[in-house]
């Protein structure tokens, strides 16, 4: 029933429309407002079958003669047919082809005017304006759709928006009721219903707009000067009390008829038209004038949603603290779960009484063994299971002679020794590994806590939008034609502004969208991220100051010579907090198994970086992970993170070869340090922090490269002599003298990468 009541209002609005517009004019003789419009509305995806018929009703009520009633069904088959083809085939109807049906509309009227000898410049008037009106149509109802009507309209909006003005304008100067002027009552009340729900200005603008379309049938100005006068009176008086301004209505109009005698003539038909819409005004409800306030701005709107932001991130605050403790009550049970290993002492005393108990348990020699020689026996009892665990078994020539003479059971113990020694150390490894795993899971628990807590703080500020701000931003990217639904603009921390603008898809890419962001947040303004809105056709723009460095950087790689797999990975990633990741993992050895085991190592170094966790976390973890594996199989890590804010990297390195810093004029070595990853479970990392200048070329390479070298020294020198300010061709010369060292054969992989900070 809700959906038939509007359907039924829309045609009328329509039909109202319609009817107004066919009786629009300029200078009597050309009408060409009311088949663009239809066809427009069609653009804006207004229904046909409403549309259509309104179309049919309105323009025939004024044209019912039977070639104009011919020339309005072929206007709306010229519509109808073509976006229904569209409909059926599912293809989108293109601008240029609405102005190609718009124009096929009017051949009707083309051969009935061309019949009754109508002036040739009318005919062609009638289509150019035709076609230029649907251009203007088009531009304004395209940003009303998209954006609403409470946000700001480019200059080229403004203008076609007050050419439609013009052309209502015109057909109400013709719909006059025995003297009562529809204009009057329609321009009167809607001068006090913009004056009291939006400002002055707008006002203004729209009883001028209104004026000038009045003059456009017969180059009459009498309606310029009161609506004016209207506009400028009822702003005196805008006020909470709507009897001021309707009564300021009244009264300028009495004077400008009775006094100025700005009218031909003027009666009490005349004055109906004002005093009816000031009736009208008073008697509407102020809440919905409140209504039509809030259609007009989104001002409270924004505030609200404001306020929400922060409220939501007051609590996502309090909830990331909350559980940043329960990730370190976790972290501290795990870790007292842990089983410590038995010392070697301690294991030996265990065995040994175990043996005892089994094997001399019963035994005539018993008491002779363990108490008259008892720590001989005890003694003896530990070599073997030493020899045993070392070995990995004990035969009978490790046997002492006087024992194996003596003890009847010799083969007995040394069979039970060698079971106890590899059970022993089949569960060792095995508490070992649980442990590891234990140790693992306490310190991703305490990671994950560090995180949270990291990010808490992060949200712990009040975000402090910048009103001022986004209403400027909002009008500069108008003023340059780039259409902005809605802006935001705050600050996160002391260096950094953060704006977030919503544009059409075609205004992301022009270089004027930027400069203005960063023209009016006081700071260079780069493009972080751009991602789609729920309306089509707009899109979400993030931008966020640029930081102080940016870089650049060449790679160069190649497998040792008759290898066709490296056992080099590597990973260049940007992270969040403009920083951005350079490693290098070398697998022991080359080829396949070896590029699986640094590919799995490099992978979870990047996963864990981009997850936000601390270098000590990262490389333990991983370390701890390989190190379950109990392959043999080892890994070289080395990275280099490099904060773009302020120019610092962060080397860490395990078991790597030297890193260099090649500066303008010297170059600095990165030396190596600690184990590779994976052999010892507590390995710990070698960190280094460095600030770099600008210039600077960061070189990492894999110690296939850097063992061609005969020392560090021999390729810090070799760096110095490279002239070249590319990245990608620095890389290639490391490459290319790493080969030459060998006289053209790589004996390992290679892998290198430079960076250069500017």
């Amino acid at each position: 029933m809700k959906n038939k009541l509007n359907a039924i209002i829309l045609f009328l609005s329509f039909t109202l429309l319609f009817f107004v517009l066919s009786r629009a004019s300029l200078l009597t003789e050309i009408m060409p407002f009311a088949f663009p419009m239809l066809f427009a509305l069609a653009w804006a995806n207004q229904k046909v079958w409403i549309i259509s018929p309104a179309y049919f009703v309105g323009f025939v009520i004024n044209n019912h003669s039977f070639e104009d009633i011919i020339i309005c069904i072929v206007t709306i088959l010229a519509l109808v047919i073509p976006y229904y083809i569209h409909v059926v085939i599912k293809k989108p109807l293109k601008k240029y082809e609405l102005f190609i049906y718009t124009f096929l509309s009017q051949i009707a009227y083309i051969i009935f005017a061309v019949l009754g000898d109508v002036n040739i410049i009318y005919i062609i008037s009638n289509l150019i304006f035709g076609l230029m009106f649907l251009f203007v149509c088009v531009t304004i109802f395209e940003p009303i759709i998209i954006r609403g009507f409470a946000y700001k309209l480019t200059v080229s909006e403004i203008v076609c928006g007050s050419i439609v003005l013009m052309a209502i304008s015109s057909g109400l100067v013709s719909c006059d009721i025995y003297g009562f002027s529809i204009l009057k009552l329609f321009v009167s009340f809607l001068i006090l219903t913009i004056s009291f729900t939006s400002n002055v200005s707008y006002t203004l603008v729209f009883a001028s707009v209104m004026g000038i379309g009045s003059m456009l049938p017969s180059n009459n100005p009498i309606y310029i000067a009161p609506f004016v006068i209207y506009a400028l009176a009822v702003s005196i008086f805008r006020m909470q009390n709507k009897i001021f301004p309707a009564l300021a209505l009244v009264a300028s109009e009495f004077l400008i008829g009775y006094y100025f005698n700005l009218y031909y003539t003027f009666g009490v038909i005349d004055f109906i038209p004002i005093i009816l819409s000031a009736l009208i005004f008073i008697c509407i409800p102020k809440k919905m004038f409140k209504n039509i306030s809030i259609l007009l701005s989104t001002n409270n709107e924004r505030l609200a949603i404001k306020n929400v932001v922060n409220r939501n991130r007051e609590v996502l605050q309090r909830r990331l603290g909350n559980l940043a403790e329960v990730f370190c009550d976790m972290d501290e049970v795990f870790r007292k779960l842990i089983k410590k290993e038995m010392s070697e002492e301690e294991a030996k005393d265990m065995l040994y009484e175990e043996i005892k108990d089994t094997i001399c348990k019963g035994c005539s020699e018993n008491k002779h063994c363990h108490r008259t020689f008892g720590e001989d026996t005890k003694k003896i009892f530990k070599e073997l299971i030493t020899i045993a665990y070392e070995r990995g078994k004990i035969t009978l020539l490790d046997l002492p002679s006087y024992l194996s003479s003596r003890c009847g059971k010799a083969n007995y113990l040394i069979n039970e020794i060698n079971t106890l020694t590899n059970q022993y150390k089949s569960y060792s490894r095995l508490v070992g590994n649980v442990d590891t795993s234990k140790l693992l899971i306490a310190d991703q628990l305490s990671g994950m806590a560090g995180l949270m807590k990291t990010l808490a703080s992060e949200v712990d500020t009040m975000v402090s939008f910048d009103s001022t701000r986004e209403s400027k931003l909002i009008d500069e990217l108008a003023v340059n034609n780039i259409i902005c639904t809605d802006a935001v603009v705050y600050e996160k921390g002391n260096r950094t502004t953060l704006a977030s603008v919503i544009v059409r898809e075609e205004d992301v890419n022009k270089l004027k969208l930027q400069q203005v962001v960063t023209k009016i947040c006081g700071g260079k303004m780069v493009i972080n991220d751009v991602y789609p809105t729920e309306k089509a056709g707009l899109v979400n723009v993030n931008l966020k100051s640029a930081p102080m460095f940016d870089c650049v950087f060449g790679l160069s790689c190649k497998p040792r010579s008759n290898g066709t797999i490296s056992g080099d990975s590597h990973s260049i990633e940007r992270l969040d907090g403009d920083k951005f990741m350079f490693a290098i993992c070398d697998g022991m050895g080359s080829g396949e198994k070896a590029g699986e085991k640094s590919q799995t190592a490099v992978g979870l170094v990047e996963n864990f970086y981009k997850a936000g966790f601390d270098n000590d976390i990262i490389l333990s973890s991983v370390n701890k992970l390989l190190n379950l594996e109990k392959d043999d199989m080892f890994s070289t890590i080395d990275v280099c993170v490099i904060d773009l804010k302020n120019g610092i990297a962060d080397f860490v390195k395990m078991g790597s070869a030297s890193s260099y810093i090649r500066g303008i004029d010297e170059c600095k070595i990165v030396e190596s340090g600690a184990l590779p990853i994976g052999v010892l479970q507590d390995a710990k990392a070698l960190t280094k922090k460095i600030v770099l200048n600008e210039k600077d070329m960061v070189v990492i390479c894999s110690d296939g490269i850097n063992d061609t070298f005969g020392s560090d020294s021999e390729m810090k020198d070799f760096l110095l002599t490279i002239k070249t300010a590319n990245p990608q061709e620095f890389a290639d010369a490391v490459l290319e003298k790493a080969f030459a060292n060998n006289n053209g054969y790589a004996v390992d992989d290679m892998t290198c990468i430079v960076v250069k900070i500017f």
